[in-house]
């Protein structure tokens, strides 16, 4: 049997927890976020012997190097036949390049790769050991839906979400606020930053101690390891994987879960290139990148890529670890990592509004590929880090489409005059009852209502 893989904190002052253990505690006691003490690799012809399995498949070999130890080799391919029973299509766009679309869960977003498998293992790890689990999420648009749904009945846990009611669109909030059962809404007057920062605290609250709480945002480590799947997944699809042809990808980033799961997915020995690392206006890496000084932007911009809209990513630190720096959950940065690495590695680059729907309308005038804004995000990306010179037509390309386009009506029509075509999981939504509360940015005042749901 392979040996369990421990989990230790990005603060560096907690022991090492087992899979099981950083699962359910979401995050660390010192406010640090769990890595893999060690990255199990692919051994020889290991991805070679991949070629043609389904989705499900696949996901089984790379998490089971992980789960080893926590969840036996049946329970685990179970659980990724039942969570995995949607197509992940890549299609090509233009030369070498494609677009990995992975909205066709039941949710319409990646979120639901993560959200799905969190839900059973979690599920599992709260039945075996009796008792309760409370969820805490933040959300700015596609997380909160993924989670709801995949938590939604879950026997033994209940799920509190927080997302910012200025900066979700409708379909995003009704995904949210219609579920019901188990899964508590609440639209905060402030921006993502605001809810996430209030989930954290109530993490290191003493007043909560008695409450099990865990997280199904990227700050927990069972959002990282499934995420680092569909990288794998893509580039068996495309790659000469015998020659080991190299892959870039283009990931857009908000609080850069996506790009963690793609960076492990390359210290497992998957043959990136380099990622393209692509933000909205919200530049605060691309800068960090550039200077080597890390400044939150506070408050985050409001763009049309709403869930990207984060002003202080909360996996950079897992990224700066993974490079040998130290940066705290309030932004602090006690040790730089290693800067030429990680300019080596990862190519970042700033897009706006203004350029967004420029490639929303020029993938669909051009190619007949239909993006939506965060997509577009990514796809802007790629297409300027092949303009600079780094990527050949023939050079082999994916980039993240992370959202259904129907998710955003408004700006599939202004930008290329076509509705979207509703996809079953957001059909029925607009005549569906809405329930959720109202909270200021106050931490208190959502340490009572936990108090009052859970204590």
């Amino acid at each position: 049997m392979p040996t369990p893989v421990r989990f230790l904190s990005t603060n560096g002052q907690v022991e090492g927890y087992g899979l099981g253990r950083a699962l359910l505690a979401g995050m660390a006691p010192d406010r640090g976020l769990f890595m893999p003490e060690r990255i199990p690799t692919f051994g020889d012809g290991e991805l070679a012997a991949l070629v043609g399995k389904r989705y499900p498949e696949v996901a089984f070999h790379v998490l089971s190097r992980f789960a080893a130890g926590e969840f036996g080799d049946d329970e685990l391919r179970a659980v990724c036949e039942d969570a995995y029973d949607f197509a992940v299509p890549v299609e090509r766009i233009v030369d070498a390049h494609h677009v990995l679309r992975l909205d066709l869960g039941p949710t319409a977003s990646f979120k639901d790769f993560a959200a799905r498998m969190m839900g059973r293992l979690l599920g599992r790890l709260v039945r075996r050991q009796g008792g309760s689990l409370v969820i805490l999420t933040a959300t700015s648009g596609d997380t909160g839906s993924a989670v709801a749904q995949a938590f939604h009945g879950v026997p033994g846990i209940s799920m509190v979400v927080l997302f910012p009611i200025d900066e979700v669109s409708d379909r995003q909030r009704k995904q949210m606020t219609t579920v019901g059962g188990n899964v508590t809404t609440y639209a905060v007057d402030g921006k993502f930053d605001d809810c996430q920062a209030m989930v954290k605290r109530a993490f290191s609250d003493p007043d909560m101690g008695h409450i099990p709480l865990s997280s199904a945002n990227s700050i927990n480590i069972g959002r990282l390891l499934p995420q680092s799947v569909y990288y794998t997944y893509a580039y068996l699809q495309l790659a000469d994987v015998a020659a080991r042809q190299p892959v870039t990808f283009a990931v857009p980033c908000g609080n850069f879960g996506n790009l963690m799961g793609g960076l492990l997915a390359r210290e497992m020995g998957l043959p990136v290139e380099r990622f393209v690392v692509a933000t909205n206006a919200n530049d605060v890496v691309p800068i960090f990148f550039d200077t080597s000084r890390y400044d939150k932007i506070e408050p985050s911009r409001i763009c049309i890529s709403n869930a990207m809209n984060v002003g202080h990513p909360s996996n950079l630190a897992r990224l700066v670890h993974l490079y040998g720096g130290h940066l705290d959950e309030m932004g602090v940065l006690h040790r730089v990592p290693d800067m030429e690495a990680i300019r080596r590695d990862l190519w970042a680059v700033s897009v706006d509004d203004a350029e967004t729907r420029r490639t929303i309308a020029d993938a669909w005038n051009d190619h007949r590929a239909m993006l939506e804004p965060h997509g577009a995000v990514g796809w802007a990306g790629l297409i300027r880090y092949r303009d600079s010179g780094e990527l050949a037509a023939d050079d082999l390309a994916v980039s993240l489409e992370t959202a259904h386009p129907a998710k955003f009506p408004d700006e599939l029509l202004t930008q290329i005059g076509v509705d979207p075509v509703l996809p079953p999981s957001l059909a029925g939504l607009g005549v569906l009852p809405e329930t959720y509360g109202n909270l200021a940015v106050d931490y208190p005042a959502f340490r009572n209502e936990l108090l009052r749901l859970f204590g």
